[in-house]
């Protein structure tokens, strides 16, 4: 029998050693009835998941940072001719021309560079990632708040926290529990193509802030009789603060503001 390879803090290591929960990622991953063309995971660790992910994908190319675990890893998937084991750090992949998700068990210290890869990459179609629970219910408003980031992208991609899974489903058990979050990407984005300048701008603007207050961060470049008519579209109270303004509100204050 094999030994359980000695964790890394450094690249802050905590393998998935619940196969339920690995079933669960894989099937949030890629759905049941579907297959996906092309899969990268970000960080195989043992191979944990990408056993699971492997008869759902076409072609599945697993990056591990870690050079002590991509041999066992070539091995265990030598018979699996759509599976691919890279040894690099997948923040340095090259992100494909053609249509691709990305899933994984992401290290909790990597998940905003590893989240901003995906977001980055123009061919990218959905991303399930398991991170820290804290960072899922941020990123997607399950706290009632909304992120600069989340409301950024929100045109174009949408969030969502569709699973938790406990620590003591990891290996070494982590000091907080774990959030499965989905980032799809739009089929049709919610704003045209020539209003993203004006987008960034009103968000860039109202997350700078005046005392938290969105109301005052917008009167600063805008009347404010403008401001107080898109508030009430939006159906907002002056008062709000920028984090509690969900997104269907900030489309609204967008299209009386920028018109």
């Amino acid at each position: 029998m094999a030994r359980p390879t000695r964790v890394s803090r450094a690249l802050s290591q905590n393998f998935l050693a619940d196969r339920a929960a690995a079933r669960r990622l894989a099937r949030l991953a890629v759905p049941k009835g579907r297959s996906a063309p092309l899969l990268l995971e970000a960080g195989a660790g043992e191979g944990a998941l990408t056993e699971l992910l492997a008869p759902r994908c076409q072609r599945l190319i697993a990056y591990e940072i870690d050079p002590r675990l991509v041999p066992a890893l070539r091995s265990r998937f030598s018979g699996t001719p759509q599976v691919r084991v890279v040894g690099e750090d997948f923040l340095t992949a090259r992100a494909p021309r053609t249509p691709f998700s990305v899933a994984g068990n992401v290290p909790f210290s990597r998940t905003a560079a590893i989240v901003d890869w995906c977001l980055r990459a123009p061919a990218l179609t959905d991303a399930t990632l398991l991170t820290q629970l804290e960072y899922a219910r941020k990123r997607t408003g399950d706290y009632g708040s909304w992120t600069r980031l989340t409301i950024l992208t929100w045109p174009r991609y949408e969030w969502r926290l569709v699973g938790r899974v406990g620590r003591y489903s990891f290996r070494p058990v982590p000091r907080v529990d774990a959030g499965v979050v989905r980032i799809e990407r739009r089929r049709t984005p919610l704003l045209p193509a020539g209003a993203q300048d004006s987008w960034r701008r009103l968000i860039e603007l109202g997350f700078r802030g005046v005392g938290g207050s969105l109301h005052a961060s917008l009167c600063r470049a805008h009347p404010r009789r403008r401001v107080d008519a898109a508030f009430r579209a939006a159906r907002l109270d002056a008062r709000v603060l920028v984090g509690e303004v969900p997104p269907a509100a900030w489309l609204r204050l967008h299209e009386v503001l920028a018109s």
